[in-house]
C-alpha cells in the first residue's frame, strides 16, 4: 500500500516539538507500507529527503507561530497550493492520509478525491475550526460559517476519520452521526523517555538547584495561560518554599511572560530555548512535576498535548490547570492534582503533599509510568492506525472502547 500523508508541521526528534506524524509514518514503513511525507520548511526552496525510510518533501512555506491571523491564513493557503502541484507529480497513492491543523490541509484530501478519485482520512489533532472561534481569534460571522462548512464537508468526504482524544470523537459524532471516527491518541515514546534517577549533578548542568521542581516543556503562546504557572511560582515563594519553576519552550508570549517573571521579582523561575526531544528528556529527568496548561475555553478541554505523554513515559506527577479528558486521567489515576483557577494557594498546599512526602510523590510518579506502559505505548497506537488503514493488517481496535475507560 502506497501512502501520502499530509501533515504542514512534520517534525522529527532532532528538531523536537510534536512528531506524532514522524513516529507514525515510520511505524507504517516498518510495517512494510509506502509512505510519502509532504510537509513545510522555513526555507525558499524545496527539498527531498529521505528520513528513516519516509521520503519527506519539503515546501518552501514559512511559518511561525508568532504570525498575526492574515500572515498564518496566507501560509495554509500557500501549502495547499504547492502541496497540489506536488501530487500531480508523484505517482497515485492507495490512499492519502491527512493531519489537520490547519483544517486548510483538508482541501488537498478533497481536491485528489475528485482529481484522482484515491480516498483520504483525515486525522483531527485540534478541533478547527472551534479553537479559534472560541479563543476570539477568528471573529467574523461569515468566516466562521464558511469554515464550520468547510469543517463539516471534510468530516463527510473523509473516508474515515481518526480523532485524538474522546473530546475530539465526540465533537465530530455530534456533527456527523454517520462517520465512521477512530481514536488514536497521542503517545508515549516508551524506549526513549525512561524514568530515571534525579541526579544533582544533572540538575547543576541546567543551573538549577536539588530542588522540588515543577516543569513546563512547550508553547508559550496566548492559549497556553502560563501567567497562571507564574502565580503560582509567586505563591509558592510568599509562603517560603523553596521550590523552583521551570519553562523551556518559545511563542508569542514568550517575552510577555519573562517581562512577567521580572516584575514580579520571581528568582525561582527558570526559562530555558526551545529544546529537541534529548533536551526535553534531561530537563524532565530533574524534575519531579510536569505542568499541563492551556486557557479555560471548553474546546481546549479535548486537546490531547504532546508534553503530557512525554512526562507519563518519564514517570513525572501531573498538575494541570484546565478540566478536559488530561485532568480526568490525573484524577482517575491518581497522577497529581488540578490547579483551581485564582486559588493558587491550595494549589501550594496540595503540591506540599509531594514536596514533604517523597513516597507519596514516588507513588503518583510510577502511576503514571504505569499508564504509560499500560495504554500509551507507541507500539499500540501504531497498531490502531494500521488497523485504521486496513482491518486485516492489524489486530489493534482504534475503535476507542476497548481503550482506557475515563469515569
Amino acid at each position: 500500500m502506497k501512502i501520502i500523508y499530509i501533515h504542514q508541521y512534520f517534525l522529527t526528534p532532532a528538531e523536537g516539538g510534536a512528531i506524532r506524524s514522524y513516529h507514525l509514518a515510520r511505524g507504517l514503513v516498518d510495517a512494510g507500507l509506502e509512505v510519502e511525507m509532504i510537509t513545510a520548511h522555513n526555507h525558499n526552496y524545496y527539498d527531498l529527503r529521505i528520513v528513516d525510510g519516509i521520503k519527506v518533501h519539503y515546501l518552501p512555506v514559512s511559518y511561525d507561530n508568532a504570525y498575526g491571523p492574515a500572515r498564518r491564513a496566507l501560509a495554509f493557503g500557500r501549502f495547499v497550493i504547492q502541496a497540489k502541484r506536488l501530487v500531480r507529480k508523484l505517482p497515485r497513492p492507495d490512499l492519502f492520509y491527512i493531519s489537520s491543523t490547519p483544517l486548510t490541509t483538508g482541501l488537498v484530501g478533497l481536491w485528489a478525491k475528485r482529481k484522482f478519485a484515491v480516498p483520504f482520512i483525515f486525522e483531527v489533532r485540534d478541533l478547527w475550526p472551534e479553537a479559534p472561534i472560541q479563543a476570539g481569534v477568528i471573529r467574523n460571522k461569515i468566516i466562521q460559517k464558511i469554515l464550520y462548512r468547510l469543517e463539516k464537508k471534510l468530516y463527510l468526504h473523509a473516508l474515515k476519520v481518526v480523532a485524538l482524544s474522546p473530546g475530539i470523537r465526540n465533537y465530530i459524532k455530534a456533527r456527523c452521526a454517520d462517520k465512521e471516527v477512530f481514536l488514536v491518541s497521542n503517545f508515549c515514546d516508551l524506549q526513549f523517555f525512561e524514568p530515571v534517577r534525579k541526579e544533582a549533578s544533572m540538575a547543576r548542568r541546567w543551573g538549577l538547584g536539588d530542588r522540588f521542581t515543577l516543569t513546563y516543556t512547550g508553547a508559550l503562546g496566548r492559549i497556553n495561560a502560563l501567567h497562571q504557572f507564574l502565580q503560582l511560582a509567586n505563591e509558592a515563594k510568599s509562603q517560603s518554599k523553596d521550590w523552583q519553576f521551570v519553562l523551556m519552550g518559545r511563542g508569542a508570549y514568550e517575552e510577555r511572560l519573562k517581562r512577567l517573571a521580572r516584575e514580579m521579582n520571581l528568582d525561582n523561575v527558570f526559562f530555558f530555548p526551545f529544546g529537541d526531544k534529548g533536551q526535553v528528556r534531561e530537563l524532565l529527568s530533574v524534575s519531579d512535576i510536569s505542568y499541563i496548561s492551556f486557557d479555560h475555553f471548553p474546546v481546549l478541554q479535548t486537546n490531547s498535548p504532546n508534553k503530557f505523554f512525554d512526562a507519563l513515559a518519564m514517570g513525572k506527577a501531573i498538575l494541570t490547570n484546565h478540566k478536559g479528558w488530561v485532568n480526568d486521567l490525573v484524577r482517575e489515576h491518581r497522577l497529581g492534582f488540578y490547579q483551581q483557577p485564582g486559588n493558587p494557594g491550595e494549589t501550594v498546599h496540595l503540591l506540599a503533599q509531594f514536596a514533604d512526602n517523597p513516597q507519596t510523590l514516588y507513588e503518583a510518579q510510577q502511576r503514571a509510568r504505569n499508564l504509560a506502559v499500560q495504554y500509551f505505548s507507541k507500539e499500540t497506537a501504531i497498531q490502531k492506525l494500521l488497523f485504521v488503514l486496513d482491518p486485516n493488517r492489524s489486530n489493534g481496535n482504534a475503535n476507542g472502547e476497548a481503550d482506557i475507560r475515563i469515569a
